[in-house]
C-alpha cells in the first residue's frame, strides 16, 4: 500500500491525523479548537470537516491504488447534519464501488459518537505524471 498521511502541507495546516487506512478504508481525525478552526458564528467553519472528508476519502481510495495511479476528486455531496463544536471530529471513508477510471467513496464524520455529516463521492483514477 503506498503511503499516505500528513505528507502535504495543507493537511498538516489543518492538523488532520491519520488513524487508520487499508483495504479501501481510512478513518482520519482532527482536533477542532476554536482558535484555529471556528467561524465567526462560534461552530468549526464548514470547509474544516468537508478537508477531512475529502482527505479520508482519497486516504481510502489510495490504499486501493498501484504506485503508478493518482486520484483526484471530481465532486463530492456533503450533508451537514448537526453544528460541529469543539473536539476531536473523526471522519470514516470507505470505497462503495471502484471502476477502471472512476471511483464512488462514503464517509461519515462523528463528534463524541454523534453522527454530524456524510459525504459521497466520485473520484477520478489516472496514471500518475511521468518524472522523466
Amino acid at each position: 500500500m503506498r503511503p499516505f498521511a500528513q505528507e502535504f502541507e495543507f493537511a498538516r495546516a489543518l492538523g488532520l491525523q491519520m488513524v487508520e487506512r487499508g483495504d479501501g478504508r481510512c478513518t482520519m481525525a482532527i482536533d477542532v479548537n476554536p482558535q484555529q478552526h471556528f467561524s465567526p458564528q462560534g461552530a468549526a467553519h464548514g470547509g474544516v470537516a468537508y478537508s477531512l472528508a475529502d482527505t479520508a476519502m482519497g486516504g481510502a481510495l489510495t490504499s486501493l491504488l498501484d504506485a503508478d495511479q493518482w486520484c483526484a476528486t471530481l465532486e463530492i455531496k456533503f450533508n451537514y447534519h448537526v453544528r460541529v463544536g469543539e473536539g476531536r471530529l473523526t471522519c470514516e471513508a470507505a470505497v462503495l464501488h471502484r471502476g477502471k477510471r472512476v471511483a464512488n467513496i462514503d464517509a461519515k464524520l462523528y463528534q463524541d459518537g454523534r453522527l454530524v455529516s456524510s459525504a459521497n463521492g466520485n473520484f477520478a483514477i489516472f496514471a500518475a505524471p511521468s518524472t522523466k
